[in-house]
């Protein structure tokens, strides 16, 4: 089980930034000391993490988008994860 609601309005951290880096081929997160390269599935998620979105809607948004029901449980053990990682708040 997550800390996660429906409600929750996730935000990147105000340390990261998210860019599509054409060097990598791929999106990246950037923060002082690096760089995260995402696969695509994380960076499809933190796409939506604007501190506007719930979580309900960002989860909706995603699986409308690519075709795919029941994707809340991965979004939110991705959400979590990347809490853990201080990438979001």
């Amino acid at each position: 089980m997550t800390g996660w609601t429906d409600s929750a309005q996730p935000a990147l951290g105000t340390m990261y930034r998210m860019q599509w880096e054409e060097a990598q081929q791929c999106h990246v997160l950037l923060f002082p000391e690096g760089m995260i390269r995402l696969n695509e599935p994380a960076a499809e998620i933190l796409k939506r993490c604007d501190g506007k979105t719930s979580v309900a809607a960002l989860v909706a948004d995603l699986e409308s988008t690519f075709g795919e029901p029941d994707l809340r449980a991965d979004v939110l053990e991705f959400l979590e994860q990347a809490r853990g990682r201080h990438w979001i708040r």
